[in-house]
């Protein structure tokens, strides 16, 4: 079995990686938004939504291709969940984003943090002590 470790850091980004951060979670959100209101309501397959929307969304918001999957994504799941729930999917606020390996990295050699954020296709470096 595969064993996972999670790690509590607090970032210390510079006040321009903040900005940056900023426009990222605001991008990602637009892009949720903008996912919800273009596609058919009932549809929650995230393959299908993404062959319907990707191009438009990667393109509009300015998001790593990684990150308008994540979107795409997490459009889906919610969907699923308010189907479940018999409630309507609700706007997507800029206060999170989605991450996988593609998008967050850690190394622990040198303490640093790799997030590719909105219009910076190699990612920044974000350090903490």
């Amino acid at each position: 079995m595969e064993q996972v470790l999670t790690i509590v850091c607090k970032l210390q980004p510079t006040q321009e990686q903040s900005q940056t951060i900023e426009a990222t979670l605001s991008g990602f959100a637009l892009a949720c938004n903008f996912i919800i209101t273009t596609i058919d309501p009932k549809l929650v397959n995230n393959v299908r939504i993404q062959t319907l929307v990707y191009s438009r969304s990667w393109s509009q918001f300015d998001l790593s291709a990684n990150l308008t999957i994540r979107a795409i994504a997490r459009v889906s799941s919610n969907r699923k969940t308010a189907k479940l729930k018999n409630k309507p999917v609700k706007d997507f606020r800029p206060t999170s984003a989605d991450c996988d390996a593609r998008i967050l990295a850690f190394r622990e050699k040198d303490w640093t943090a790799s997030l590719t954020l909105e219009g910076c296709p190699i990612g920044q470096f974000i350090c903490w002590r």
